[in-house]
């Protein structure tokens, strides 16, 4: 076996930063979870709608990229609320069984709509972390002209000027207009960096909105439980509603972050999204918010780790590079079997 440790740090990055994306697209499963025990199947869909929302305003009418993305994280709020006051509140929410056949329905028919409306081919779409800003040391981005002269070096005054490929000036070019910092001789990438950084911004946000809002502090309520939140007045249906809402902005931002990574958008582009973010929230518990992130990051690192350099590099079994998504659902039978309730999820005790 050739364990190759050289390489090891970057597939510990790739995978934190998947796991970043699936840690995003769990909270979305969790806090419907948590509101009504329900898992929404739907939720990849939504995302993948979302993402549809995120080109058409970018690239097709010209908006600015994180513009395109916060207002296509509002559209999909709002669908989201949407959802939940026309197909689900109006059914007994003790009866799980419809709601279930209802999200499995919608993600049937998100797909198909988007299928016609856009086609089943991938559109590419910008990366919001494509190549670090022009402030950023080092971060300016090389530009090339028609006879191969590299415009990156800059005079006295600051305005850039040709180089020739080959000569000293090129080859500090180089350390210009990267897309990665070297750490531990591997390679962080702007995209792991910048979808860290997203994540922590988001849950920021959440735990604020989830702890000092009035909405927030009537899901967490509801949350805990609900026929007590309606006995103190919570409005329980507009509450969960709020609950949608959040769950479908928490959808879009992980499949804004990993549509770049994975050519762009299409209406597939979630399938095997949600497979691994289930993994993930059955991991970290799916009554746990923080147990979504932690498990989303360790199924990164699982899928990164042992299946792509253990299986693939050291043991030199290319077939290990199929089998990712059997792990995820390997790790969800695992949890299942002896840890029902996840690494951090609330065991429940029933009383005779």
């Amino acid at each position: 076996m050739n364990w190759n440790f050289d390489i090891l740090p970057d597939f510990i990055f790739n995978g934190l930063r998947d796991g970043a994306v699936y840690g995003a697209v769990a909270l979305a499963l969790v806090l419907i979870f948590k509101a009504t025990t329900l898992v929404n199947f739907a939720t990849g869909e939504l995302a993948m709608l979302g993402a549809f929302f995120v080109y058409v305003l970018n690239i097709e009418r010209g908006l600015w990229l994180w513009l395109s993305i916060l207002v296509a994280m509002l559209a999909s709020a709002a669908i989201g609320a949407a959802v939940e006051r026309a197909l689900v509140r109006p059914f007994d929410p003790d009866d799980h069984l419809p709601v279930v056949l209802i999200t499995l329905g919608l993600f049937l028919i998100i797909n198909a709509v988007a299928g016609d409306i856009w086609n089943y081919q991938v559109r590419r779409v910008n990366d919001p972390f494509g190549a670090f800003p022009s402030w950023v040391p080092n971060g300016s981005e090389l530009k090339t002209t028609s006879d191969g002269m590299i415009s990156c070096a800059r005079n006295s005054e600051g305005v850039l000027r040709e180089v020739a490929a080959g000569t000293v000036d090129a080859e500090a070019c180089d350390m210009v207009g990267r897309t990665f910092w070297e750490v531990l001789g591997a390679r962080l990438h702007y995209r792991t960096i910048g979808t860290w950084v997203a994540l922590a911004l988001a849950l920021v946000a959440l735990a604020i909105i989830l702890g000092k809002t009035k909405a927030g502090l009537a899901f967490r309520a509801v949350s805990s439980n609900a026929e007590s939140a309606r006995l103190v007045g919570v409005n329980t249906g507009r509450t969960l509603g709020f609950g949608w809402a959040l769950a479908s902005v928490f959808g879009t931002l992980g499949a804004a972050l990993v549509a770049p990574a994975l050519g762009g958008v299409n209406p597939n582009m979630m399938l095997t999204i949600l497979i691994y973010a289930l993994a993930a929230a059955a991991l970290g518990g799916l009554d746990s918010l923080g147990g979504a992130v932690i498990g989303g990051l360790l199924v990164g690192l699982i899928k990164a780790v042992l299946v792509s350099w253990f299986g693939v590099v050291v043991m030199g079994q290319a077939y290990f590079s199929i089998l990712q998504l059997a792990m995820a659902f390997l790790l969800i039978l695992i949890v299942l079997l002896f840890r029902p309730a996840g690494l951090f999820g609330t065991r429940r005790i029933e009383r005779v």
